[in-house]
């Protein structure tokens, strides 16, 4: 499709999106953020209160309406403090792993593209179907360990990597390390006990 005005050589897309470009744009944004493990983490759990889903399409909304209201040049370093910023305030969480930076260009990359007519990021996404997130993971690995308590063959091999209760070593306390009327007790170190 035609845009007006930019493309990738610009310093940052000038262009207006097209109606189609800014619905794709809008589907791609959902679809990373699908993707991004800690907000749907955040969602998941709740971080963001009872409304946490409403809030990740509220966050999606108001990027899309970003790439598609900024009078001027794009700049990814805006859009990392605006992922930050509605974290934040919508979800009382601060992500330190790196991945907004990661989502941010993903972002920028797609508008870009948008701006071209070029929708080929956007269709990967669409047809690579549902990612299992950390989230899921992490649900069926707990899953996963009850359903190993009711399996006696996979239980005890599971005991194999983790010391047994029985062969844990705990000091009983000697006679001479009584409390005194204070309520202390005197513990003599092991190099020393054998010179009384």
């Amino acid at each position: 499709m035609d845009s007006a005005g930019g493309g990738l050589g610009d310093e940052g897309p000038h262009g207006v999106l097209s109606p189609q470009s800014l619905s794709v744009l809008g589907e791609g944004i959902s679809l990373v953020f699908s993707r991004w493990t800690a907000l749907q983490m955040a969602v998941e759990n709740a971080w963001g209160g009872k409304d946490s889903r409403s809030k990740s399409e509220e966050l999606a909304s108001t990027i899309l309406s970003w790439f598609s209201q900024s009078k001027g040049p794009l700049y990814i370093d805006d859009l990392e403090n605006m992922l930050e910023e509605n974290m934040e305030a919508l979800f009382n969480t601060e992500i330190e792993d790196g991945s907004i930076e990661e989502v941010a260009e993903e972002l920028m990359i797609m508008h870009e593209a948008c701006l071209e007519g070029n929708y080929e990021s956007i269709e990967k996404l669409r047809t690579s179907g549902p990612v299992v997130s950390a989230v899921s993971q992490s649900k069926r690995v707990v899953d996963d360990d009850s359903e190993y308590e009711s399996s006696d063959e996979e239980a005890s091999e599971m005991m194999v990597d983790e010391p047994m209760p029985h062969e844990m070593v705990v000091e009983k306390p000697k006679q001479n390390q009584m409390p005194d009327e204070d309520g202390w007790s005197t513990v003599t170190s092991r190099r020393n006990r054998g010179k009384k």
